[in-house]
């Protein structure tokens, strides 16, 4: 490592406070100019993708998210009208949440819940956490993320007497989402169990004519919001899913879309050299041999961008972990990602980062300024915030001595327009990188794979419970109950069910333990 190769390989953007840092990634010197056709290939692709070319050729569909920042982009005028009009009517909403005009049963609304599942969540809660602040933020927001039980009871305790000041705010494309269903539905009942109406809380954000569409409008809802099949969950954060959390808790979405918008200029730059989105998107083709051979580390040296690497992992995750490329070939892409934040993580997987095996690069996530206020000094002339930094370019040159690879990115401080900024940056970074190897970063077939698998689970859970009713009194083993359902049945998963069955408190089916495991008989008890 030297000072010439770092004035090489920084890249500085004054203008927009940003800069990215490749120097300590050991790449070959002809590197750059042995990617040069697919680097052209990728900006060609990306020109294609925003002026509505069918980025998503599975579904059929255009790919818009650079669209909702700027929506004179948009390739018709309907697409454009579309987006500015949900952008005046969640502004109008808003602002008729904050001044009282639209409340809840009990007055002014000062909690928001927000319901949904990977994009419809990951996204909002990183912005909510990153940028939020109990002195400033205009309502509490709490999440329900997942279909756990005892996690949602978790957030209605905490919302317990609450709930007629709280705003629901339910998120899904397609309104058949189980886990968001599930927990609309379990919220329902926690506002029925509380006497009070559960649509004159409730909002809505998802495609026109779907069952969530459609529950709402029969429900009485307050306000329903779109979601447009040219935006995927991961990559929404700056259409309605992100911006309507983000504004009723009192963040400045304006500011998001700014940042958001300057990086989508400076990344549409062709000269690879001033294209931070393209630098990275080589970065991680030159960490991974374009084969995925290496995870992704994000470490992000400030608490409230804890979540940031949690949010890129669906991003980057779900975008490029495909079995297919774009041709049919079987090639199993993808990149891992993983991490927290500095300086924790020194106390952890640090220690195997610099002497482990070498199966990682890292990116950290450096931000200049410790605080809105002045800091208290630990030492004459050093605060906490000193050591944060010194923790990461101590890390940083700790690893690099061991040759570990590393990509830094600085931004001035955590604020809506830089966590717009990261967001867009890494948006791009997924699609140039996705052109590299050929595949669609705008599809999920493993994700229906996976909820179609727990849809044939559900059905047979019920088959079961109907079986031990039908026998009632007779105990029955895992492999007697499967010769009484279908042949095609796997054994282990019935198992898996009737331990899961006979667990739940009050349960009527009953497990009659035996020495050996398999032998064990389960019945239903009247």
């Amino acid at each position: 490592m030297n000072w010439d190769r770092f004035k090489k390989h920084y890249l500085e953007i004054d203008e927009i406070g940003f800069a990215i840092d490749i120097s300590r990634m050991r790449f070959r010197d002809d590197f750059f100019e042995s990617m040069v056709p697919l680097v052209e290939k990728a900006n060609a692709d990306m020109q294609a993708l925003e002026s509505g070319s069918i980025a998503n050729p599975d579904e059929g569909r255009m790919v818009g998210h650079y669209w909702l920042r700027n929506p004179e982009l948009a390739p018709n005028q309907q697409i454009q009208n579309e987006i500015e009009a949900s952008l005046l009517k969640l502004k109008d909403f808003a602002a008729r949440v904050h001044s009282s005009e639209i409340q809840g049963a009990s007055g002014i609304f000062e909690n928001l819940l927000v319901i949904g599942i990977g994009g419809s969540a990951l996204g909002p809660q990183f912005v909510s956490q990153a940028l939020g602040h109990p002195n400033t933020d205009k309502l509490a927001v709490h999440f329900f993320d997942n279909t756990d039980p005892d996690g949602i009871a978790t957030i209605l305790a905490q919302l317990d007497g609450k709930l007629g000041k709280t705003l629901v705010l339910v998120i899904s494309k397609s309104g058949g989402t189980p886990e968001t269903r599930n927990g609309m539905l379990l919220a329902k009942d926690a506002y029925k169990k509380s006497g009070l109406h559960f649509g004159a809380h409730a909002v809505a954000i998802t495609g026109a004519g779907s069952k969530l569409d459609e529950f709402a409008k029969g429900n009485g809802w307050l306000e329903r919001f779109p979601m447009w099949d040219w935006v995927g969950g991961r990559t929404s954060e700056t259409g309605t899913v992100g911006l309507i959390p983000a504004i009723l808790q009192g963040l400045d979405i304006e500011k998001i879309l700014k940042g958001a918008r300057e990086m989508d200029v400076v990344t549409r730059e062709t000269e690879t050299a001033k294209n931070p989105a393209m630098l990275l998107a080589l970065m991680w083709y030159h960490a991974t041999g374009g084969k995925g051979e290496k995870d992704m580390v994000v470490l992000p040296y400030k608490d409230r961008l804890q979540l940031f690497s949690k949010y890129l992992q669906q991003l980057v995750m779900e975008s490029l972990g495909k079995e297919l490329d774009l041709k049919g070939n079987i090639v199993n892409q993808g990149i891992a990602v993983y991490g927290n934040k500095g300086s924790t993580d020194q106390h952890a997987y640090v220690q195997q980062l610099r002497e482990g095996v070498n199966n990682f690069f890292v990116t950290f996530i450096e931000v200049l300024r410790e605080s809105q206020e002045k800091q208290v000094e630990v030492e004459p002339n050093i605060t906490s915030g000193d050591y944060l930094e010194g923790f990461l370019l101590g890390t940083r040159q700790a690893l690099h001595e061991n040759k570990r690879d590393s990509i830094t990115i600085t931004v001035k401080e955590v604020s809506p327009i830089s966590v717009g900024q990261l967001i867009a940056l890494f948006e791009r970074a997924v699609g140039f990188y996705a052109s590299f190897i050929g595949i669609n970063a705008y599809h999920q077939p493993g994700v229906e794979a996976g909820k179609k698998a727990a849809a044939g689970v559900i059905e047979l859970n019920l088959r079961i419970q109907k079986c031990l009713q039908a026998a009632v009194g007779e105990a029955l083993t895992a492999d007697e109950i499967k010769a009484r359902l279908a042949p095609e049945d796997c054994t282990e998963t019935i198992y898996k069910l009737l331990e899961f069955l006979a667990s739940k408190p009050d349960s009527p089916i009953y497990k009659k333990p035996s020495s050996t495991f398999h032998l064990s008989k389960f019945l239903y008890r009247a």
